[in-house]
């Protein structure tokens, strides 16, 4: 760990008794009784550390339409709600048993109601999640046209399975165990949504930044969307771009050389970095030097799933979010200088940059909080095997993690003031009826199709970096699951206060920054709230929730092993 006056030098901070970067040998180092770095800055509620752990590809139904109700067929997990769980706007009578897209012929095969999915399912296709198509699922809002334009089924199959319907299927409690036992010990919410319809990186982007307007070309093979060539960017109307779909961030050295792009504007790291809060971007297969027991380094690292029955690669650069920006990106993956200089921008001396950047692998979490150099503010990514991505991923390894990074943080002096956040950074394009009536419209003719040809919404489309209305914004898009782990979380507790991605940046602009906003027409200034979630009058006192990381199912103590850090 830092001593007292070093880290007080690489931070200014006034709070660690002056803002002078001087310091003498004679100063002692800390006793194990000292207050932290991070834990001596002043915020706004009682929250030192926000732990984001940000996965992939979820609607809120996929995951939560029939809360708190799970079928408990023999041989599953058992899931038995408590006495007065709250209901979720989720799947409950003629959206199970005469739902609009088993009604509309237009879906062909796919015609189906929603239907459930068992463990022995839980590798899935993946589906289509693209700006366009998922506007055109929802149809003007009738929602009824998923399978026809975001439905894929999985080979082999049996039924609804093996078909465009397959997008209509949705888990239980049976099989995403442990986020329904966090959802009955902690809080979620059943009003979140992506910031704008579209895939992975517009959401890393939002949560980060609430903008996806400003992107700069540096390499690329694509022109401008059309419906033929379904390209990553449209042109925004006021002479810069928007991206609307996935692409590698330029420079980084395991990304596709052919088509990479850089984002302008603001992110949440400048701003946290301009008031010296600690903070990092921690991913899977970041850290290129370690090899797996594979044998697979470097970009190629890679992890076999038995669920998936496939070996992936453990780091997608188009998920990093940091990446996109030159003041936060760390291109050739530098390690940092050591331990205790992790969530800083310099080095122990005060004054050497850090090599690093604030974007790590993820097993420098672990090791950062372990030694007391728990970051403020840190965004986890697991090993893609694990980040529940449809397709290479799945819900069975994604609990794997979820769990080992709650197990481990509860057992840290530091979790009576940790919040976790637990969310997703698109739908996949799985069915979800929640549509919402878009506030930021957009008229690209081409990319925009949800009200009609050209169409996504009406008024005025919202402001870009440059201050000006810009196309490849509409939203919001669709619900994703989002939830609150910690001592101040409400228990048992479901929001319906309207969130999205950028309410992410808000809670930590709003906790250490004082409120000051990311401007350049971030979203973030127009973002609920995540204050519903939370209890910060009461005493912070819910018990941890430690949790089987195969089953779900809930432990009395820790399991072994869970205070050791997971793979990265």
């Amino acid at each position: 760990m830092l001593s007292a006056a070093v880290a007080c030098a690489a931070l200014g901070l006034a709070a660690c008794g002056g803002g002078s970067s001087t310091t003498t040998a004679t100063t002692a180092a800390p006793t194990s009784a000292a207050v932290s770095v991070q834990d001596a800055l002043a915020t706004a509620t009682q929250i030192k550390h926000v732990v984001v752990i940000y996965n992939e590809n979820v609607s809120f139904d996929h995951y939560f339409g029939t809360y708190p109700n799970a079928a408990n067929p023999t041989g599953e997990p058992v899931f038995t709600a408590a006495a007065g769980t709250p209901a979720v706007n989720g799947l409950s009578g003629s959206l199970l048993t005469a739902n609009p897209n088993a009604a509309n012929t237009l879906n062909g095969a796919g015609a189906v109601n929603p239907f459930r999915l068992d463990r022995t399912q839980a590798a899935t296709a993946d589906q289509n999640h693209a700006y366009t198509a998922e506007q055109q699922a929802y149809d003007k809002g009738a929602a009824d046209l998923f399978p026809l334009y975001t439905g894929k089924g999985t080979t082999g199959g049996v039924g609804a399975f093996g078909t465009t319907g397959q997008v209509m299927g949705y888990y239980d409690g049976n099989t995403v165990t442990a986020l329904w036992n966090y959802a009955q010990h902690f809080a979620m919410n059943d009003s979140a949504y992506t910031d704008t319809y579209g895939p992975s990186t517009p959401g890393a982007l939002e949560a980060v930044s609430g903008q996806t307007n400003g992107m700069q070309i540096v390499a690329t093979t694509k022109s401008p969307f059309t419906t033929s060539t379904y390209s990553y960017y449209i042109a925004d109307g006021q002479g810069g771009y928007t991206m609307i779909n996935d692409v590698d961030p330029a420079y980084d050295q395991c990304s596709n050389p052919n088509d990479q792009v850089m984002m302008s504007g603001k992110n949440i790291g400048d701003l946290l970095n301009a008031k010296n809060v600690t903070w990092g971007g921690f991913m899977g297969g970041f850290n290129l030097g370690t090899t797996n027991t594979n044998g697979s380094t470097g970009c190629k690292r890679s992890t076999y799933s038995s669920v998936v029955a496939s070996t992936v690669t453990d780091y997608i650069p188009h998920h990093n979010w940091f990446q996109y920006y030159k003041s936060t990106a760390n291109p050739t993956h530098a390690r940092p200088s050591s331990t205790a200089a992790i969530g800083y921008s310099v080095e122990v001396d005060g004054k050497t940059p850090e090599p690093a950047n604030h974007e790590y692998g993820l097993n420098d979490f672990f090791a950062a909080v372990k030694s007391g150099n728990y970051p403020s503010v840190s965004f986890l990514k697991a090993p893609a095997f694990q980040d529940s991505h449809a397709g290479y991923s799945d819900p069975l390894d994604e609990q794997a993690f979820v769990t080992k990074v709650v197990n481990f943080l509860q057992q840290q002096p530091d979790w009576k003031n940790t919040a976790v956040i637990v969310t997703w950074d698109d739908s996949d394009g799985w069915y979800d009826h929640a549509y919402a009536n878009p506030t930021t419209p957009s008229f690209d003719s081409q990319a925009d199709q949800l009200n009609g040809s050209g169409i996504c919404g009406k008024g005025t489309a919202p402001t870009g970096v440059l201050g000006q209305p810009v196309n490849g914004r509409c939203g919001p898009g669709t619900r994703i699951p989002f939830m609150v782990i910690s001592p101040w979380a409400k228990p048992n507790y479901v929001s319906h206060v309207p969130i999205s991605q950028a309410s992410i940046a808000r809670f930590i602009e709003d906790n250490w920054l004082g409120g000051t906003r990311l401007g350049g027409g971030s979203f973030d200034a127009t973002a609920g709230s995540l204050m519903d979630m939370f209890n910060f009058s009461g005493t912070g006192n819910i018990p941890p929730l430690y949790l089987d990381p195969n089953l779900g199912t809930v432990l009395s103590a820790p399991p072994a092993g869970s205070s050791a850090p997971t793979s990265s």
